[in-house]
């Protein structure tokens, strides 16, 4: 199931607001690291359209290898227009009830957002498969550690903020994975188009979180 592969592979590499056509050469980058999920990111710095693209690029050249998803999906529109792209899972900033439902009817996985124990329950109840912990950079380890007490069953990933010098702190703390952004994909590598360096990171987080 994918939901296993995601668990087992602990790491949702974010792209957002990288080239089109530098796509396919940091996603090698990131799968000769050891990343095998990646996220491509809704922004206001590009259109919808631009991210489906990117999405589609990475589903229709990497399958089997990477799978991919959008992350900060906002409406079911942009839920469908994932899944039609060959996107594989859906990841929220928030818990909205609609987007959580429209991608469970479509067969994909749910990560929505959520910060407090009553948005966590209320993002399960939706039927949300994991919840991304956000912004995590935002709360002391001690406050996930208290969430996952009377909370023992959630799957809790943890978005923002996370670095190399802290990934193994978050897992301790009772993360069972990780959305990596700039600590992972260095915009300054990839306009050097520096992408060896890339899967040089991406091997030091997998050793961290072996």
């Amino acid at each position: 199931m994918l939901t296993d592969e995601i668990e087992k592979a602990k790491i949702i590499a974010i792209i957002r607001d990288v080239d089109k056509n530098k796509i396919i050469p940091l996603a090698n980058a990131l799968f000769d690291g050891g990343i095998r999920f990646v996220e491509i990111t809704f922004s206001k710095n590009e259109s919808d359209n631009d991210v489906l693209d990117k999405i589609k690029i990475i589903s229709d050249n990497f399958k089997g290898k990477l799978h991919v998803g959008a992350g900060t999906v906002l409406n079911e529109t942009q839920v469908e227009l994932t899944k039609k792209a060959g996107g594989e899972f859906i990841v929220s900033p928030d818990t909205c009830k609609e987007v959580i439902s429209k991608t469970k009817d479509l067969g994909m996985i749910s990560i929505p957002g959520a910060f407090t124990p009553t948005e966590i329950v209320s993002a399960l109840n939706f039927g949300a498969d994991f919840i991304k912990l956000f912004p995590a950079k935002n709360v002391n380890l001690s406050y996930i550690k208290a969430i996952k007490t009377p909370l023992n069953n959630i799957k809790l990933f943890a978005f923002s903020g996370i670095k190399l010098n802290n990934v193994k702190k978050y897992a301790k703390a009772g993360v069972c994975g990780f959305g990596i952004g700039s600590d992972l994909i260095d915009k300054k590598f990839i306009e050097k188009n520096d992408f060896i360096s890339i899967t040089k990171k991406a091997k030091k987080f997998m050793e961290k979180i072996k």
